[in-house]
């Protein structure tokens, strides 16, 4: 729902990650093998970013796709949060080191 796309928003600023960790829209966009008008669609506000979209950066900055839900399991302390897509529980990990 729209409502759940700006919580899961509210909560992931990946480009913001993205450019802590150095890198650029650009360049993670050429590791990805796409262009930087589509992850910058990818990540726009109207849209939420799939899984695989999701891991496919995290690889590239070398994170986990938990980083970018830090907040989120900030607020949930168990670091479960509900998909908003098929409402099951997903159990959310911070260490690049899994």
């Amino acid at each position: 729902t729209l409502h759940m796309k700006k919580i899961i928003h509210n909560y992931m600023d990946i480009k913001s990650i993205i450019k802590k960790r150095g890198y650029t829209i650009e360049g993670v966009a050429k590791e990805m093998g796409i262009t930087r008008v589509t992850l910058s669609q990818n990540l726009s506000t109207n849209k939420t970013p799939s899984l695989t979209t999701l891991k496919r950066i995290a690889s590239v900055i070398g994170c986990s796709v938990g980083e970018f839900f830090l907040d989120e399991i900030e607020q949930h302390r168990d670091g479960v949060i509900v998909c908003p897509n098929c409402g099951k529980q997903i159990t959310l990990h911070t260490s690049c080191d899994e």
